[in-house]
């Protein structure tokens, strides 16, 4: 690969992909023919998205402005100009997503008579069901802090990240107030439902519930008016972790977790209709730089609205769907002996993770099981997994837990599940302090006959079974001898805190994973030179490592057909000449989150296909421990060939990704019919049980 070729390889700014990726759910708010509630939680996944975004990616370009000219040689672009690139593009998504609420949702949700009404527009009788609810659930939580004009040295409060404050000023003739107030989100619903009205509904918003009853909290003022106004600071939340100090690692830890919430402010987010006053008085006092300043509306942590009560007909809602069962794979049966006769593939959320909670509750309780090794990431908030893994060692079982406390913004509750299966009896193992373990692996070591069995269970997504409700993900269960003993050797590596090289089926990184795609891009390559019909079906979540993306150009330029699915970010650019003639990109944005990574490999009629829990970005590759895993049971390769093919027949909510990231969606073909990957997914599992 020539010097010339890889500088002028076409790349786009993985930030500034991030952002067009999150255009893409904005575009799921604007979707007339997603259900309305929907719509209104697509536009708090777009807030929540975005709150991450500053806190993470913004923050760390923020860092490297101190050494632009420096950063600039080594990264290939400047930080200073992505950062203002991304500013203005952020104000016109926050634009969009003010006319999208305010002038789109709130009118039809008017139109099925449901109201999200303010402050000024209670009538008496609401007026004083407000009230009453404000002094029994919201006065406890609230403590004005009072901003002394006189004394201007004195420090500002500190703002919490991503809190909802009110900026309150007091007029009296000229004299002026200021007071700070904490939105106590954390502890009384964001939403009230107010008694019906002639069928109609309504629903107030905790911010306008404080600001209707300002008076209460001010009566001891004097003022002729009273005006507040919501900000929102979001801040820098990267950790700064002594990695030398392993044996004080939790304790460091949990310190930087203290201090994320102090973090360098990356964005105030203020009410647009803020005057300039009370906007200059707040950057003054908290030495703001106007690149942080973003206006938005009136309302901020959209992301509460996820919670947003459905109080009109379940037709504003996706329908629920009830869970597919595995063909012939029976819950009311020992999983093992099921699986001892053959491979099992779970396809969440379309069919459920009962079947991985059958499994380690079978393994906490069967008197053959000697030994449990799993690595665990994120976990969901009252955990059927660590509940298993607590009762296995309960019963005598050794258990082996490899937990990641250092996955991001789960830190605190990872900490608080280490302890609890340390005080349950389970071995606990904090992994390497350079490393982040992503895999989601689990070994059962099984006495069958006087030897032992391994049983395995590999993915793509978490043990996490209320992510495993909206997360589309691959789980396979096998006892395929070489993929058992790859796994045996990876976890002795895990205790003993080091990576070994040389596995026979399952790839990993970080010492392995980048050669191996590499030999694999190569062998299709080799196929196109020989004239023979070569191609790759990539599906990951993100695509940013430059060096994956420059192999995947030169696999193009030898004639490689590549297609790739990647919901995320992608900082590859197809469709240019001389680099990714050969090569289709598109994204699926629908009602479930598109997770599952898998590599299809041509590999001349005998297909190749891997399943695994990274993505091709250098972190997951140079950074993490990972594992990617192959489908050697033809049927389960067959249906795992299926629902991709399904996927690149999207017509429905599949974007096009182009070098213009207008993000347009597949054209459908004149006469051609609605294909929708994730409805016609669930139909071709549900057939294939009947």
């Amino acid at each position: 690969m020539s010097a010339s070729f890889r500088s002028k390889a076409p790349l786009i700014n993985r930030e500034i992909s991030w952002l067009f990726f999150n255009e893409r759910v904005l575009q799921e708010a604007a979707d007339e023919t997603v259900p309305l509630i929907e719509r209104l939680r697509f536009l708090a996944i777009f807030s929540s998205n975005l709150d991450e975004f500053y806190r993470v990616r913004v923050a760390t370009l923020n860092r490297l402005t101190d050494v632009n000219t420096k950063a600039k040689e080594f990264l290939g672009f400047s930080p200073k100009k992505i950062l203002s690139e991304i500013k203005n593009i952020v104000v016109k998504q926050e634009k969009r997503f003010e006319y999208l609420y305010e002038h789109k949702i709130i009118k039809e949700l008017a139109e099925q008579r449901i109201f999200i009404i303010n402050d000024t527009q209670l009538n008496v009788s609401r007026g004083q069901f407000v009230r009453t609810y404000f002094h029994e659930k919201v006065l406890p939580d609230l403590v004005p802090i009072m901003l002394d004009l006189s004394t201007p040295e004195k420090p500002f409060p500190e703002l919490k990240d991503r809190r909802i404050y009110f900026l309150v000023k007091l007029t009296y003739k000229k004299k002026i107030r200021y007071a700070l107030l904490e939105v106590p989100t954390k502890s009384v619903s964001r939403f009230l439902v107010l008694p019906d009205s002639n069928n109609l509904k309504f629903i107030i918003l905790l911010d306008d519930i404080i600001r209707y009853c300002l008076d209460e909290l001010f009566f001891i003022f004097k003022y002729d008016n009273i005006e507040a106004y919501t900000v929102q600071l979001t801040r820098d939340a990267e950790l700064d972790i002594d990695v030398n100090v392993s044996e004080k690692f939790i304790e460091s830890l949990s310190k930087s977790l203290q201090r994320r919430s102090k973090g360098k402010p990356m964005r105030l987010l203020y009410d647009s209709e803020m005057p300039l006053d009370m906007i200059s008085y707040l950057v003054s006092r908290m030495h703001l730089h106007n690149s942080v300043l973003i206006p938005g509306n009136r309302y901020h942590n959209f992301k509460d609205f996820i919670d947003f009560p459905n109080v009109g007909d379940t037709s504003l809602e996706y329908a629920k769907t009830l869970k597919l069962a595995v063909k012939d794979l029976d819950l009311g049966k020992s999983i093992f002996n099921q699986v001892a006769k053959r491979d099992y593939l779970i396809s969440l959320p379309y069919q459920s993770f009962d079947y991985i909670i059958h499994f380690l509750r079978e393994s906490a309780i069967d008197p053959k099981v000697a030994e449990i090794n799993i690595t665990l990431y994120r976990l969901a908030e009252n955990s059927k997994v660590i509940n298993a893994l607590i009762n296995a060692a309960k019963n005598g079982k050794k258990v082996n837990c490899l937990i990641e406390i250092k996955a991001r913004f789960d830190e605190e509750a990872n900490i608080y599940w280490s302890n609890k299966l340390e005080e349950g009896g389970v071995n606990v193992n904090f992994g390497m302090m350079a490393y982040k373990v992503h895999s989601k692996i689990c070994l059962v070591s099984r006495y069958e006959k006087g030897q032992l069995t391994y049983y395995a269970n590999l993915a793509t997504g978490n043990y996490n079974e209320k992510s495993a409700g909206t997360y589309c993900d691959h789980s396979l269960f096998t006892v395929h001898r070489g993929i058992t003993e790859d796994l045996k050797r990876l976890f002795n590596g895990l205790d003993n805190k080091e990576f070994f090289k040389g596995y026979k089926y399952i790839i990993t990184s970080p010492l392995e994973m980048r050669h191996s795609v590499y030999d694999l891009i190569e062998n299709e390559i080799s196929h196109a030179r020989e004239g023979a019909k070569a191609y790759m079906i990539l599906k990951m979540n993100s695509l940013s490592d430059e060096e994956m993306i420059l192999k995947l150009y030169e696999a193009n330029n030898a004639g490689v057909k590549i297609q790739l699915i990647v919901r995320g970010m992608c900082c590859l650019v197809p469709g240019q000449v001389g680099y990714s003639e050969h090569i289709e990109v598109i994204s699926i944005i629908d009602r479930y989150l598109e997770h599952a990574r898998v590599w299809i490999f041509g590999n001349k009629g005998n297909e190749k296909v891997y399943l695994s829990s990274a993505d091709w970005m250098t972190r997951n590759i140079d950074r993490r421990l990972e594992v990617s895993f192959p489908i050697l049971d033809n049927s389960i390769k067959k249906e795992i060939r299926d629902i991709i093919d399904i996927q690149l027949n999207d017509n429905t909510k599949a974007r096009v990704i182009n070098a213009t990231n207008d993000n347009k969606y597949v054209k459908r073909e004149l006469g051609k019919s609605s294909r929708r990957a994730q409805h016609d997914t669930y139909y071709y599992l549900k057939n294939k049980n009947n």
